[in-house]
């Protein structure tokens, strides 16, 4: 269309939404192509929005979250990864893909790019892409049953127009999660190089090891470093519809992503706002059950497909999912589709997740033990 940047008009249809439009909302589908449980926002979170509601919080209010929130946050850190971040670097605007959106807009322009590494959520990509960026893609390496990086790759990939290097641990869709030593070998790469890192760390909470979390860079980046951490409360408190998410910003950045957060969205909404301080002071119980159903959900499909001749079965040590690969497969998308159509199970296609993943297939195991054997039967009866 006449009048539009080239790389809007450029930018392709997101795959999993190519195989959810399929049917979206059928019943008699088992839909696993999306990143939530079939959990409902518990009850004291959803009366804490109600209560502010009834309170006639639903005027404008600070475009990077409201104070008691963010002090909230400042002490669920505190709690949860053992730091004291500055309330100012603490920003509540939306989304955690706003979040990541405005982080990138902040520091690309149309020729930079932004390393990736991959698989990764497919908006990362795309994000990129609709700034006139490019998404450099370093894939993790499968081997022995589990993802590995090697960071030689992303250093390679950096040149004079790289802006920063982004990861997701706990990964979507991998369940891929960075140690300690690497992540302190990717913040010093990047303090070298003088770039930003943006971490995902959305799925932090979802670990399978009996640790509270994740490791994360809020454990060992300086106020000074040029460090986007990115949070949420979508996956661990089963709010995927809320639209509330969190970012710790650089110290000297937090300012101007105060401006973005009013031009962007003018500000999360207010009693969604009040409703996740509940979820953070109330909410440690419902995690673990979230932690439960997902490890339970996990050994599930593990049992199923890990021995299934056509399949190639990474165990996930994080998040709530399984990317496996499957035999034979070369078109992912396709195979997708065709398993929504002919056999009624809905998965994400590897080909949604960056360039060279088109033999694996994702699907969300947060989902209760009925759900997930009716999937798998019929999934293994399409494979056979």
């Amino acid at each position: 269309m006449h009048g539009l940047r080239p790389a809007i008009t450029t930018l392709r249809a997101q795959h999993i939404s190519e195989v959810s439009r399929l049917a979206l909302g059928d019943p008699d589908v088992i839909a696993l192509w999306f990143g939530e449980s079939d959990l409902v926002t518990p009850d004291f979170v959803r009366d804490a929005a109600k209560r502010a509601l009834d309170q006639g919080k639903t005027f404008y209010d600070h475009a990077g979250g409201i104070t008691p929130l963010r002090e909230a946050l400042v002490a669920y850190m505190a709690r949860i990864h053992g730091v004291t971040i500055p309330l100012n670097r603490v920003l509540v605007p939306g989304s955690a893909m706003l979040c990541i959106s405005m982080a990138v807009g902040m520091m690309v322009a149309p020729g930079d790019n932004i390393v990736v590494i991959s698989p990764v959520w497919p908006n990362v990509s795309l994000v990129i892409e609709s700034r006139g960026a490019e998404a450099r893609h370093v894939p993790l390496i499968a081997r022995d049953g589990h993802f590995h990086l090697d960071l030689d790759q992303v250093a390679a990939q950096i040149d004079a127009r790289t802006r920063a290097v982004f990861v997701a641990s706990p990964g979507n869709p991998t369940g891929w999660i960075m140690d300690r030593a690497q992540q302190k070998q990717l913040l010093d790469l990047t303090r070298s190089k003088k770039i930003g890192l943006i971490a995902d760390e959305v799925y932090t909470r979802l670990v399978y090891d009996g640790q509270p979390a994740a490791p994360s860079f809020l454990e060992i980046a300086t106020d000074d470093d040029l460090v986007f951490v990115v949070n949420t409360f979508s996956k661990a408190w089963a709010m995927t519809g809320w639209r509330i998410g969190w970012m710790v910003t650089p110290a000297a950045a937090s300012a101007q992503f105060n401006t973005m957060a009013m031009i962007e969205n003018t500000g999360a909404t207010v009693f969604a706002q009040y409703a996740a301080i509940e979820a953070l002071e109330k909410g440690e119980d419902f995690v673990a059950q979230m932690i439960a159903k997902c490890r339970a959900g996990r050994d599930r499909v593990e049992a199923r497909l890990s021995q299934h001749p056509r399949i190639q079965w990474m165990r996930p040590d994080g998040a709530f999912y399984a990317y496996f690969g499957v035999a034979g497969m070369d078109n992912s998308l396709q195979f997708a589709q065709d398993l929504v159509r002919k056999a009624r199970v809905g998965l994400a296609p590897g080909s949604a997740f960056g360039p060279g993943n088109d033999g694996y297939l994702r699907l969300c195991f947060a989902q209760s033990a009925e759900r997930l054997d009716i999937a798998l039967d019929r999934l293994v009866a399409a494979l056979a």
